[in-house]
């Protein structure tokens, strides 16, 4: 392959990961996502849940779930009027993969 069309294709991933790289980068957004991975339950947590975990305020939480879910990293389930919170792998979260694997074959063909 081309390395100039490798190269665009790069930039193309790194323009589509933008949100999610912003959105983990937080030490604070980790700490939810780490959380998150952790749990036995498959039907996410709620917010309370997380906040007992990460032992950060229930506002902070819900911010950084906000910022996780308009980054696509994230889930919202609705329950009634409870929301349950969850990571699935058809999220943009994704996207990092693709990053990953074009950078990769780029170093190894140009090896």
């Amino acid at each position: 392959m081309n390395k100039n069309y490798q190269l665009k294709l790069i930039k193309e991933d790194f323009i589509n990961c933008q949100k999610v790289l912003l959105a983990i980068g937080d030490e604070t957004r980790q700490s939810i996502l780490l959380v998150l991975m952790g749990t036995d339950c498959k039907n996410g947590l709620r917010v309370g849940e997380i906040t007992q975990q990460t032992h950060l305020s229930r506002p902070a939480v819900s911010h950084h779930l906000r910022v996780l879910r308009e980054a696509g990293i994230i889930i919202m389930r609705k329950e009634g009027t409870k929301n349950f919170y969850y990571i699935d792998v058809s999220t943009k979260i994704s996207l990092l993969k693709n990053l990953i694997n074009d950078i990769e074959k780029l170093i190894i063909e140009t090896k």
